[in-house]
């Protein structure tokens, strides 16, 4: 289910026509990951932790009251502040918490088997970066679901649990908790294929 508590809104694109008719706009477009953003909202923008309010919530040529996912909106802010693509716009008492070592689940989904402490690029929400592979902890039998500490290789369909070390921190919640900020992908970039799919623990 969408989490309609916890505000998530990561910056896909800043919108900036430079027009005559439109010199001042400068618009934030992304897709509600979670909670519900109103007109007038106190909100923060992480990672600078700079604070403004929301000054309208526009959907192509509607103005919004307020926006909830899966709603893709563009949100102006009153005041002019730096924010880039891969910025989350959330409330100050209710930040994501912005980690480099991850624990997750991750479901190989590659042909090619995983390499010991490869580097994977990793998208999570509108952010990419880079990512290692540390250390396996166990792999889950699918039949009986018990632990398995014991394995040879990690191959197509196998469930891992692993640590990880990003590049740069990454604001994520649990994937019980958030899924659109708990899940991730990564991708081998030697081929652009994605090879696993990842939820935080």
């Amino acid at each position: 289910d969408h989490n309609m508590v916890d505000c998530r809104f990561p910056v896909q694109n800043v919108i900036r026509p430079f027009s005559d008719e439109f010199h001042d706009y400068r618009g934030y477009a992304g897709r509600v990951t979670s909670g519900i953003f109103k007109k007038g909202d106190e909100v923060m923008v992480l990672p600078s932790g700079f604070k403004s309010k929301i000054q309208s919530i526009v959907l192509g040529e509607e103005e919004l009251e307020e926006a909830f996912p899966p709603q893709s909106v563009t949100i102006n802010l009153e005041d002019d502040i730096d924010i880039s693509r891969g910025d989350m716009i959330v409330r100050e008492h209710n930040q994501p918490e912005p980690k480099q070592d991850i624990e997750a689940m991750l479901c190989w989904m590659n042909n090619d088997k995983m390499s010991p402490r490869a580097k994977y690029a990793i998208k999570h929400t509108s952010v990419e970066a880079r990512a290692m592979i540390k250390e396996v902890l166990y792999k889950v039998d699918i039949n009986t679901l018990h632990r398995q500490e014991e394995y040879g290789t990690v191959g197509m369909n196998d469930i891992i649990r692993v640590k990880m070390r990003t590049t740069k921190p990454l604001l994520v919640d649990e994937y019980n908790q958030n899924k659109g900020t708990g899940s991730f992908i990564l991708i081998d970039e030697s081929t652009n294929e994605t090879v696993a799919a990842g939820m935080v623990i």
